[in-house]
């Protein structure tokens, strides 16, 4: 509350983005939490509430006839603008929402975040509860794991050895803990090559790992050791691909720096492919770019597509899927074991590792396995959340879309596959939200080391169990668990043609772009009335003379 300069100002004017009007004048409240916006008028009174928590950046626009206007951009796209009567209130609300907006940087600010201070009333056992409502072990034991080949080690249960890596992670039976501290010992980071999904079927396997130090020369026998382990853990294939995320020019900078890639010379029976991913800096411009179209007023259509071609955001998702394609083909069907890395193996790794197994495996494909995935390859493995949300006040340059990419891979697949997926895109839609609003603890912190230490599970809520109550919102009403294609591997077409603009996670503010009713809200209505006549018709069916007399002269089993 020490940060509020003006806790309530009177004759705001609410703006309306898409015509420039000033469509309702209310008072504006600042709490520690939220900014509130509450319209006057007994008929057309209004409320808008904004999670500070979810304020990207405030600007203040030069004086208008109308007042001072202030543009607030959301992390979820929704852009804000108010205009005030007097100058000094505009400038004490910028100064507040931009404090409140970021806590400090010291590990002490993160009880700042609204998590911290989020509390629904349930008691201690039930918030206890909801950390269990995932357990990763029964996943890993879904895919068969442990068995005669792979098996948890416990050589990164004090996270000694790589502090951004869960604390169980699965290896190759056959490997040593000599071998584990050298090849961790050679990678970026300490991320030595783990095993991330596991397919029961043929034993193949996706791992991922950080860059080898190697730089022009530098070998590691541990390290080659333990991919020679990862390689013979599945026995059906006598060779294993080792994927490296990134552009070319990227890695062989990095090999300069003493970082770089594998030496196929060094690694026995590896084949190496590079993909061309681009960086977080790039994919963070990229989507600024995509922002600005999106938030361009009544644009002719040559504006929208040239700026949406000049974003390059299509090309990056396609990229990403191209990776994700190639690697989920070589488990299913070559059978081939992949390792995959980037640079430090928690960007572009999480999301090809993520995009492959939901192409592979069906259970991602449900509301259960989506969730899994996220805690899976993306909370334990340790992507950066608060760096690449921008949770904290830091670096501008750690900020980068890269969840952003993955929720809209899945979303572009859902597209071409509108059967395949039990949830609808309300799902992704609210996960990214609750991703950047920090209203629940998953996403806070960079590495599970952090959240334990921070003592998340303690002090916050999970947010899977709210989703979950509250799952007939996010069910696909077009969704066919049975069907042939559905079982297996999806092998979506990449095509440009095939990617599209998605309009209801960039624009869902934007009131005049659409409808009152989507299809699938109109889907949803649909099915739920099918229900009700069925449950009636069933009813009747059991109450009907016809069906008691059916009953009185059915013979006995005697």
């Amino acid at each position: 509350m020490e940060h509020i300069r003006m806790p309530k100002v009177e004759n705001v004017w609410l703006v309306d983005r898409s015509s420039s009007r000033r469509t309702q004048v209310g008072t504006l409240y600042l709490t520690a939490t939220h900014t509130i916006f509450v319209g006057k008028g007994s008929e057309d009174r209004n409320e808008l509430w904004v999670l500070h928590s979810l304020v990207c950046n405030v600007v203040k626009h030069k004086a208008s006839q109308s007042g001072y206007p202030l543009l607030i951009h959301c992390k979820n796209f929704q852009v804000i603008q108010f205009i005030f009567p007097q100058e000094s209130d505009c400038h004490d609300v910028y100064i507040s929402l931009s404090r409140l907006s970021r806590p400090g940087g010291s590990s002490k600010k993160y009880e700042e975040l609204y998590c911290f201070s989020f509390n629904p009333n349930v008691g201690k056992a039930e918030r206890e509860h909801s950390w269990d409502f995932l357990d990763l072990k029964a996943e890993y034991s879904r895919m068969g794991l442990p068995n005669k080949l792979w098996h948890v080690t416990p050589i990164n249960r004090e996270y000694r050895v790589c502090d951004t890596y869960p604390a169980d992670l699965f290896v190759p039976k056959s490997v040593t803990l000599p071998v584990i501290v050298g090849s961790s010992k050679f990678r970026s980071r300490g991320r030595f090559p783990t095993l991330s999904y596991y397919c029961k079927e043929n034993h193949a396997t996706i791992c991922r790992s950080s860059q080898p130090l190697s730089g022009f020369s530098a070998r590691c026998l541990e390290d080659e050791q333990m991919l020679q382990a990862i390689m013979k853990s599945n026995p059906g294939s006598r060779f294993m691909y080792v994927v490296d995320t990134r552009p070319k020019l990227n890695a062989m900078a990095n090999r300069a720096a003493g970082k770089g890639y594998e030496n196929e010379d060094n690694y026995c029976n590896i084949k190496f492919q590079f993909i061309g991913i681009e960086n977080i800096h790039v994919m963070r411009n990229s989507q600024q770019k995509l922002i600005e179209v999106s938030a361009l007023r009544s644009p002719s259509m040559g504006e929208f597509l040239t700026g949406l071609e000049n974003s390059d955001w299509l090309r990056h998702i396609k990229s990403i899927m191209e990776a994700g394609l190639f690697i989920s083909k070589a488990v299913a069907e070559e059978g081939v074991s992949v390792l995959v890395h980037c640079s430090d193996g928690w960007d572009r790794t999480a999301q090809v590792c993520s995009v492959a197994s939901v192409l592979l495996d069906p259970y991602y494909r449900t509301l259960k396995g989506l969730m899994v995935l996220f805690e899976k390859d993306w909370v334990s493995f340790g992507h950066r959340f608060s760096h690449r949300c921008g949770h904290l006040i830091g670096e501008a340059k750690e900020v980068s879309p890269v969840i952003d990419q993955f929720l809209e891979c899945i979303w572009q697949l859902m597209e071409q596959f509108p059967c395949a997926f039990e949830y609808n895109e309300k799902f992704l839609i609210s996960i990214h939200n609750h991703i950047y609003s920090c209203h629940y603890g998953n996403f806070i912190c960079n590495s599970q080391k952090e959240r334990k230490d921070l003592c998340i599970k303690e002090k916050t809520h999970s947010i899977w169990p709210h989703l979950w109550e509250n799952k007939l919102d996010f069910m696909n009403p077009l969704f066919k668990p049975d069907q042939s294609q559905n079982q297996g591997l999806l092998r979506p077409s990449t095509a440009p043609y095939c990617f599209k603009y998605w309009r209801r996670l960039y624009n869902r503010f934007d009131r005049e772009l659409h409808p009152r009713q989507s299809e699938l809200d109109s889907l949803m209505t649909v099915k739920e009335e099918t229900q009700q006549l069925e449950e009636e018709l069933a009813l009747y069916d059991n109450s009907s003379p016809k069906n008691k007399n059916v009953l009185t002269l059915r013979p006995s089993k005697k």
